[in-house]
Order: structure tokens, then C-alpha cells, then sequence
């Protein structure tokens, strides 16, 4: 039995997302709650194969007790963001009617001098439940020849 380990929910919707539309059948996908959570985890499923999913600046808690982490740089929507371009994601946010909502925030003082893709980080995770909802447009939006290379290499290792 293979088990992945992933920081939060938005990596597990993605994966679950990406897996259905590349016909893989995905094993459970376990929420960690943050990296810490990857001890206590990885505690638990002894004797289970764990494939892991994090953040780059967290990938020191899942290779301590993992043996086998993707790692996203610097998180799974930068990720999505270079995989569609920023047009591409404009386009996932338009189709959501937000991209007037996303197009204020890169007016905002602290914002303007910002390059895009802080700017796209900054609206991910700037209201509840964003993230997610993103994970899920996003990984749908994706060109399957053009999915980020951790998720990729995960799928393929399942």
C-alpha cells in the first residue's frame, strides 16, 4: 500500500485532480497540517511505502522521515503559474469573475512594484478557501503535456 503525504489540502485536491484526468487510480492522499505534521505521520503508517508532496522551504521536515519528496519551488501555485504562464492563469481567474478583484489588489500600494507572480501568491492566499478552490481550477486548467514536474514525477511514481 503506497500512502501520500501533503502538506495541506490544496496539494491534495491538485494531486486528486491531476490523477482523474490522467485515469490514474491515486492512492490515499493524507493532509499533514504543515510540514511538522510529517513526523507524526509517517509514525503512524510504519510499514506503509510514503511518497511525499511539500513546499521547498518545508522539504527538510518530509526528508527527515521520508524517503521518497516531491518538492514544489516555492509552493504548488507557482508551480501552476509557470506551467500556464500568467496569462493563462489570468484566464482561470477570469473564467471565475475575479480578475477585476485580482487586477485592485495589483494596484495596491505595496503591491504594484511586486511582480506578477508574488502578485497571483499575494490573491491565492489572501481570502479563505482560495487556495483549494485554485488547487482545483488550476490542475484542471493545466495542459496535461505541461503538468509542474514534482506533481508529474509523483504521479508517475504512484
Amino acid at each position: 500500500m503506497t500512502v501520500v503525504l501533503v502538506e495541506g489540502e490544496s496539494d491534495r485536491i491538485a494531486l486528486i485532480t491531476l490523477a482523474e484526468r490522467m485515469g490514474i487510480r491515486i492512492p490515499e492522499v493524507r493532509v499533514v497540517g504543515g510540514s511538522k505534521g510529517a513526523r507524526r505521520a509517517a509514525a503512524e503508517l510504519s510499514g506503509t511505502r510514503l511518497l511525499g508532496l511539500v513546499d521547498r522551504g518545508e522539504r527538510a521536515d518530509f526528508e527527515r522521515v521520508l524517503d521518497t519528496v516531491f518538492v514544489c519551488d516555492p509552493d504548488l501555485e507557482a508551480e501552476f503559474v509557470r506551467a500556464l504562464g500568467i496569462s493563462g492563469v489570468e484566464t482561470v481567474i477570469a473564467e471565475q469573475g475575479e480578475l477585476s478583484s485580482f487586477r485592485s489588489l495589483q494596484q495596491q500600494p505595496f503591491q504594484r512594484d511586486r511582480p506578477p507572480e508574488a502578485q497571483l501568491a499575494r490573491f491565492f492566499g489572501g481570502r479563505s478557501g482560495n487556495k483549494a478552490r485554485y488547487a482545483r481550477l488550476l490542475a484542471e486548467a493545466v495542459p496535461l503535456d505541461r503538468v509542474p514536474a514534482p506533481l508529474a514525477a509523483l504521479l508517475a511514481a504512484i
